[in-house]
């Protein structure tokens, strides 16, 4: 059985933690060690049918990258690397990080901006999740009712992390075991 590939954008390191998390609860047999998209070719992420994509929101609702103050780049340099991909033939699903306290009017914005990227490619992605238990007043990765992906906030809900990460990922394995 082929793996799952699981890469992330992130500057502080909390979306790395989530990212070993997720590998540690899906096991090794399942998939691989995380990679942080800064240290990886697009060619890294094409090996996998199935792929796990994480990534914070920063400033005006931006995933990572040297604008925002990644020192070693993130996901906003990855981004050129997608643009001819043929995504056609790959299960995404996607996490994103925010702050629905501080940035309430752009919680986990990056998630969508991320999602745009694949789909905009022909990824299928798995994972929506609901809008439900948070409190924010606009997000663009909220789509009829449901986030793209399973948004997380760290800094004040970080005790519902595991459980969320938990029914996601019995959500999502069986669509990506489909066509890893």
């Amino acid at each position: 059985m082929a793996k799952i590939g699981i890469f992330f954008g992130t500057d502080s390191g909390t979306t790395r933690l989530i990212a070993k998390k997720i590998a540690r609860k899906l096991g090794s047999d399942v998939c691989d060690m995380p990679l942080n998209i800064n240290r990886t070719t697009l060619a890294d992420m094409l090996k996998y049918d199935a792929l796990i994509l994480g990534t914070p929101t920063y400033g005006e609702g931006q995933v990572p990258g040297r604008s925002t103050g990644a020192e070693n780049g993130s996901w906003a340099e990855f981004f050129p690397q997608l643009a001819a991909a043929d995504l056609s033939t790959k299960r995404i699903a996607i996490y994103g990080l925010g702050d629905q306290e501080k940035y309430p009017s752009r919680f986990v914005d990056a998630l969508f901006e991320l999602y745009l990227q694949v789909k905009n490619r022909g990824a299928i992605v798995v994972g929506g999740w609901p809008t439900e238990g948070y409190q924010f007043a606009h997000s663009k990765a909220n789509i009829n009712g449901q986030f793209v992906g399973l948004a997380l906030d760290q800094s004040t809900q970080s005790l519902l992390t595991d459980a969320r990460l938990d029914s996601w990922l019995d959500m999502i394995k069986p669509a990506l075991l489909e066509s890893a």
